[in-house]
């Protein structure tokens, strides 16, 4: 399904494959030979979506992107089933496992890998060649450091500094929960206004 959204069209080249129970939302562009399997979402909110060329987005995917941090991936990139990508760069050939997490402002250098649900933080910075294990969290830059789970305490040390609420909210640390989701709500509300497209533009 494609989706105008804020006024934008996704745009579709003809070598690429959309399912079609994909959805692809607004400014979102695809590159050559792009693969974007059933179920995926890839969703220009307030942001640009921009896909190089030779990618795979695999099955129930989230690709997001936001005003602040667009999201830009690579060429010859896998984003596997069920992982979420939410305004990040994905440089060239990074692999992206099921249920991996990237977040707004971080940046997986070229030939890395994040592996079944590993998290790459905030602002964070994975560097070229890096592979992030299994279920592991990788936080701070320029260079993120690799906790393992259960070090919690050590990683807030790092993820403190790294402002997620602010990073992804635009609000500080503490801001009651109504205030975080009023502002949610009309981010999302621009939605009412989207148009179901015939095809590919």
């Amino acid at each position: 399904m494609l989706i105008e959204h804020r006024g934008r069209r996704p745009v579709v080249p003809e070598s690429a494959y959309v399912a079609p129970t994909a959805v692809l939302c607004g400014a979102v562009v695809l590159g050559e030979r792009t693969r974007v399997l059933h179920g995926a979402v890839l969703t220009a909110e307030d942001g640009e979506v921009r896909v190089g060329s030779d990618v795979v987005v695999m099955e129930n995917a989230l690709v997001r992107g936001r005003a602040a941090h667009p999201t830009a991936i690579g060429d010859a990139v896998l984003v596997g089933p069920h992982a979420h990508v939410n305004g990040a760069t994905l440089e060239d050939e990074v692999f992206v496992a099921t249920g991996a997490c990237v977040f707004p402002g971080a940046v997986a250098g070229t030939g890395s890998e994040l592996r079944i649900h590993s998290v790459l933080h905030v602002n964070s910075v994975l560097p070229p060649g890096t592979v992030l294990p299994i279920g592991w969290i990788a936080a701070g830059a320029p260079r993120a450091r690799l906790f393992a789970p259960g070090e919690h305490d050590e990683l807030w040390q790092v993820q403190e500094a790294l402002d997620f609420p602010g990073t992804v909210y635009a609000v500080p640390r503490g801001t009651p929960m109504r205030e975080v989701m009023a502002r949610q709500v009309a981010l999302y509300g621009a939605h009412r206004d989207d148009v179901t497209l015939d095809g590919p533009s």
